[in-house]
């Protein structure tokens, strides 16, 4: 495997190495403690961060808090036809189970629990259009909800100490033409040979990889590489992250345990 430019070009004409631009409007659902529309090229995520003021039962006395996630795809989020809402007549899908697990564990492991005191946040992550990474957007996007949550606890008086350990983004890489390339669209994904998808902190600490080989084995050092490729524009998320918190009035750093 290789970054070559001698690869065929890209469904939107980005580099091999490049990230899809990355829009976020901050304060999008006005009701919620956090809330950011999400955009990475044509995948589109609403996330909302909700605090609730008491942990669930089997949690309470622990003297810690809980993160929670729930994951939704908008009936005309694809562009084939309408799908049938989860939980309309049916339980969740288990691609849907997997999924909110996924950004539950993500955004706990950015957030020390004990510090966050005997409260839950739930975020909630509405996809209402999807080209491809849905799982790792809604991940990037929903540490921006949570933060913004945080950082009102924290100005209501109601957070004493800082919580957040790093940042926390998520991003895929896939083996496609003989050479890696960053952040797949669904064009590229259904046709990857690899496709992993990593979640790391800013200073690039692993906090899950989900990888699969879709015909041979893969070696090790080929794996390497892609995660190599994935933690530097998981790096480079979390300085969007910071750009798009401080431009609505979120200081991160506030936040950061030193």
């Amino acid at each position: 495997m290789s970054q070559s430019s001698g690869s065929k070009p890209r469904p939107d004409g980005r580099a091999l190495d490049a990230l899809r631009p990355v829009e976020m409007t901050v304060g999008f659902q006005r009701f919620a403690e956090g809330s950011v529309l999400y955009r990475a090229g044509h995948t589109v995520v609403l996330c909302t961060a909700s605090v609730d003021p008491k942990v669930p039962p089997w949690m309470e006395g622990k003297g810690k808090g809980w993160i929670t996630a729930e994951y939704q795809m908008h009936p005309r989020a694809s562009r084939e036809k309408r799908e049938s809402r989860d939980g309309r007549g049916k339980a969740p899908s288990g691609r849907t189970q997997e999924i909110q697990r996924l950004v539950g564990r993500a955004l706990r492991a950015a957030v020390d629990l004990k510090k966050l005191g005997e409260r839950q946040i739930v975020v909630d992550c509405d996809v209402l259009e999807a080209d491809g990474g849905t799982r790792t957007a809604s991940i990037t996007g929903g540490f921006v909800a949570l933060a913004i949550a945080l950082a009102k606890l924290k100005a209501d008086g109601k957070l004493a100490e800082r919580v957040i350990r790093e940042p926390v983004a998520a991003t895929s890489v896939g083996y496609l033409d003989d050479a890696l390339a960053l952040d797949l669209v669904y064009l590229e994904d259904s046709r990857a040979e690899v496709d992993l998808n990593m979640v790391a902190t800013r200073s690039g600490n692993v906090i899950e990889v989900q990888g699969t080989a879709e015909g041979a084995p893969v070696p090790r050092k080929e794996i390497d590489a892609m995660m190599d490729l994935a933690i530097a524009g998981v790096e480079k998320l979390t300085h969007v992250q910071e750009k798009a918190l401080t431009a609505a009035g979120v200081e991160l750093d506030a936040l950061l345990i030193k």
